[in-house]
């Protein structure tokens, strides 16, 4: 890790460097002499980390000390230059005419002045920190460090992989699904081709014991005239691996080997492999495979003979599998954690092998039960804990004992150590962009489901996301986060329609160790209700605080922060405004306060120059002082669920915010069930605007529309109270908007007609919701190819738009709500191929759905909701072969008697959905929130 903190810091370097032209001549001649000394050190330092982990306290000192020196570095840096800015700022404060003319001549005069002190302290810094530097450098012979490129050759300590390959049949729990389904893929008769079958998932998940497994069945066996295992894990060699394979399967056939194997290089090995390959119908397993580009060398030595060879693979990483693809046919199991009942089994099967005949003695559920919840059906876990157990008094008192300090007990338990080292080896093998964006998860607390947009500009903020051509920083950021997820480490929470997570976690062991990595490289200090420890001689550089202890919070005033994040505290942040705590943290980058109780922003916010993420989200903030215009860095203004109705124009000089979030939603029932926020003109000069999420337009009119039109960059657009006479203006504005994914428009009331026909164009759009009278649907919505999502509501269209909407080739969810449509009758002709979504609510003259055979192929779910004139299911439903999900909700009584499981006349329709669930008004009030639930279950028709 001073690897990442090291990059970063000469990332500090190289800006200062280029933007900074008047630093003092003898200053940037030492700046100089900083970047390239930290270039020299920066080659050493991934050998470095890695023996920091292993090795003697004198590496691991040498380590913290230059990760420590790095952070000086860059608070020198950030500090210098907020002084520069200060000193400086009086000088635009001046008017144009002439007094204010002379003013500026003498205000330049007094900041050339002013900005020599910090220029001059810089100075006095850089002579403390080049010492600091020679120091360090002159350790690396002592050391014996290798280059970075050298380490190839490095002794690595490798977990014990054995006991995943000696796992007896008896032993093997919760994978008798997985198994069939690799079998089957295995001895597929019908498929010739070569085909890779890969079992990806997090280390510990059972992708060895499982695939193991598969590989000795008898079943799969007898398929096959030659099989081979190879472990190939992070080191390994392209010949070692042939070689092995060949001396496998000559012992299996009793083939002689071919003559002089061991002296031959990888051409020759790869060309007698082929041959003898060509004629025969071949398995071959490769087990723990790390690189993405595995695939490339080694599958010249498999060639694809059109026999129905297979190749198995398990990996970690999704990435690996989908590699095989671009010439091989690929099927992927992901395999997932075991469920509760498979875990409880497995676990006791281990406690309790010796004693109470493999049951769980009654005094010992609940706290068993705990424990197997902290494994989250991790087999590995499981396994490790319950044999640690296994040899324990079986009490209550030792039991509770493990599992309060199970975090403890994985760094210094042998029973533990292989689990430590097999979740370890994820982290490990990150590039070293991505081991501070998996750390950024401890930040949060355990079993918290974190939202992706949230993650991904924080990781901004903090600098951890590098700038690449012809992408935002966002959709690099995204692509960490998909790397991450690809990796095993992160699991996905919640998924958008189209596939993209919209929340993620980690497996609470593994946020265990993140813990433990996060307190040895000072990457975060995290003040909880459990979390005691004196914290006075430790640096700290993020801070998350977890508890409403006030003395805990006491403890921390002292500490100049970089970040801080609240959670789930219960006492006034207000009163902490006032502190040292806030007083101390000028150089903070991050203040995350989502959540907190907070009913105001203190006026010295603006002085936090080198903020780039402000959360205020629901809070009781009511107004924004006007020194939020300092903020010249801040990119992220989180403003949503707050009492915030109408920003200062100070807003207006933010030139860098990307994402500006601010609106309240009180309800779906209502246009007016949601507000946004009144802007005041002059907001043009953010270009970089990402998110502007809502404006109320109809407080600047027709020139607030206008300027809309400079803001070219916007991914995402949310206006409220539109009028009808905005309409060209409006258009003209969205038109300019090239990049625009998200649009929200929604009018000032239910019966204002939005006018939008005059857009031609719309090419990356993928959301559209428009709440609002429409007296047609716009014409260029048919045109939007790349639309996954449409929301129209209060529309009162009169003609069915499902005519203009079926050839859409990428909407995947449809929402019509609250009078969207006025008609009786709504009809899905064929089309509709990717739709999986269908929601239908509260669409008071429909009495009638038809749908056409062959229509709407691949969706899943239908909800309708208060639909009065509905009177019986649709009895071209059972022509939706794929629907999984159907929920109907306050539909008319006669409705749900009609598919009644019980002798309903129209149960057949549904019969093929595998959950159908009512939801029924309860008692004569038409406004009672009353409601009963039956759901029905159905086996999947295959």
């Amino acid at each position: 890790m001073a690897e990442t903190a090291v990059w970063f810091v000469l990332k500090q370097v190289y800006q200062l460097l280029k933007e900074e032209a008047k630093l003092v001549k003898y200053v940037r001649k030492d700046f100089e002499e900083i970047k390239n000394e930290l270039e020299f050190i920066r080659v050493f330092l991934k050998d470095a980390d890695k023996r920091a982990t292993t090795e003697e306290l004198g590496i691991k000192l040498w380590v913290k000390q230059l990760r420590e020196l790095s952070f000086h570095i860059e608070d020198v840096i950030d500090a210098y230059i907020m002084d520069v800015v200060n000193a400086t700022h009086h000088h635009d404060l001046h008017d144009d005419g002439y007094i204010g003319k002379f003013q500026s001549v003498i205000g330049l005069m007094k900041s050339k002045t002013l900005t020599l002190k910090p220029r001059h302290r810089i100075a006095t810094e850089i002579q403390e920190i080049k010492l600091r530097i020679y120091g360090i450098k002159e350790r690396i012979e002592r050391y014996n460090f290798q280059f970075s490129e050298q380490q190839e050759g490095l002794s690595i300590k490798y977990p014990d992989r054995l006991g995943s390959l000696f796992v007896d049949e008896g032993e093997i729990v919760g994978f008798e699904k997985p198994k069939d389904e690799i079998v089957g893929w295995l001895v597929d008769g019908e498929e010739k081709s070569r085909c890779v079958i890969s079992v990806v998932g997090m280390g510990g998940v059972g992708k060895t014991t499982l695939t193991k497994n598969v590989f000795d069945d008898q079943q799969v066996k007898g398929c096959f005239d030659c099989r081979a295992f190879l472990v190939v894990s992070q080191s390994y060699s392209v010949e070692a691996l042939v070689r092995n394979m060949m001396m496998q399967f000559s012992e299996e056939t009793k083939e002689p080997l071919p003559q002089g194997i061991n002296m031959m290089d990888k051409t020759t090995l790869i060309t007698v492999a082929r041959s003898y390959l060509q004629s025969k119908r071949y398995v071959i397993y490769f087990d723990d495979v790390w690189k993405v580009d595995f695939w490339d060398e080694i599958q010249l030595a498999i060639p694809d003979n059109k026999k129905g060879s297979r190749i198995m693979i398990t990996t970690r990483n999704l990435d690996v599998a989908n590699y095989c693809r671009k010439d091989s046919r690929v099927q992927v199991h992901k395999l997932q954690p075991l469920p509760p009942n498979k875990a409880w089994e497995l676990f006791c099967n281990k406690a309790f092998r010796f004693d109470f005949d493999g049951i769980c003695p009654s005094e010992l559920k609940d706290i068993s039960d705990e424990i197997i919840q902290k494994c989250e059906g991790l087999p590995l876990a499981i396994v490790a804990i319950g044999g640690l157990l296994s040899t324990k008094d079986k009490t209550v008192s030792e039991w509770k004992k493990l599992c309060q300090n199970l975090s403890s007990e994985l760094d210094r338990n042998p029973h533990l150590a292989n689990l430590t080292r097999i979740l370890g080896m994820s982290y490990d093998d990150l590039p070293h962009y991505l081991k501070s964006c998996i750390l950024y998860f401890g930040i949060y607390p355990e079993d918290y489901s974190i939202r992706s947009s949230r993650l991904i500009r924080q990781w901004i903020a903090e600098g951890f996301v590098k700038h690449e051509v012809g992408k935002s920083l966002e959709e690099v950021g995204e692509e960490y986060l998909t790397e991450l997820i690809h990796r095993s480490l992160v699991q996905v929470s919640c998924v958008h329609y189209d596939g993209t997570a919209t929340s993620c976690r980690i497996h609470d062991l593994l946020r265990e160790m993140i813990m433990r990595k996060m307190k040895d490289l000072s990457f975060c200090h995290v003040v909880d209700e459990d979390n005691h420890e004196q914290i006075s001689d430790v640096t700290i550089r993020r801070l998350a605080i977890k508890t409403s202890s006030n003395n805990m919070l006491r403890s921390i005033e002292n500490f100049p922060l970089r970040s801080l994040y609240i959670f789930d505290v219960l006492i006034k942040f207000s009163d902490y405004f006032g502190s040292k705590f806030f007083a101390k943290s000028k150089l903070l980058k991050v203040l995350d306060l989502e959540g907190a109780l907070l009913d105001y922003v203190p006026d010295d916010i603006g002085n936090r120059f080198h903020l780039k993420y402000l959360s205020l989200r629901y809070t009781n903030v009511k107004n924004l002082p006007k020194s939020i215009g300092k903020l010249q860095n801040l990119e992220t203004l989180d403003l949503k669920g707050t009492l915030i109705r109408e920003l200062p124009s100070e807003i207006n000089k933010l030139t860098k915010l990307r994402h500006l979030l601010v609106y309240n939603r009180r309800t779906y029932s209502s246009i007016s069930g949601e507000s946004g926020v009144r802007m005041m003109e002059g907001f043009g000069g953010m270009i970089v605007l990402q998110k502007l999420y809502h404006v109320e337009v109809d407080h600047g009119g027709l020139n607030l529309i206008a300027e809309l039109k400079k803001l070219k960059q916007l991914r995402k657009l949310g206006l409220k109270n539109v009028k009808r006479e905005y309409g060209n203006a409006l258009c003209e504005s969205i038109e300019e908007m090239k990049f625009l994914e998200s649009l929200h428009i929604s009018a000032i009331s239910e019966n204002e007609v939005i006018d939008l026909q005059f857009i031609s164009s719309l090419p990356q759009l993928r959301q559209l919701h428009l709440f609002g009278c429409l007296e047609k649907l716009p014409n260029w919505v048919p045109r939007l190819d790349q639309l996954v999502t449409l929301l129209i509501r209060f529309s009162k269209l009169k003609d069915d738009p499902l005519k203009l909407l079926k050839d859409l080739p990428n909407l995947l969810c449809l929402a019509m709500v609250c009078d969207a449509y006025d008609g009786e009758m709504l009809h899905f002709e064929v089309g509709f191929k990717k739709l999986n979504k269908l929601y239908l609510v509260q669409l008071n003259n429909l009495n009638s759905i038809l749908i056409d055979n062959e229509a709407l192929p691949a969706l899943k779910l239908i909800e309708m909701a208060h639909l009065p004139k509905l009177k019986e299911i649709p009895p071209d439903i059972h022509l939706l072969k794929n629907l999984e999900t159907l929920r109907l909700i306050d539909t008319p009584h006669e409705f749900h008697q009609s598919i009644d499981p019980n002798g309903g006349s129209k149960n057949w329709v549904i019969e093929h959905v595998q959950m159908v669930t009512i939801v029924e008004r309860v008692g004569p009030n038409p406004n009672s929130f009353d409601f009963s639930y039956r759901t029905f279950r159905h086996p999947k028709v295959t």
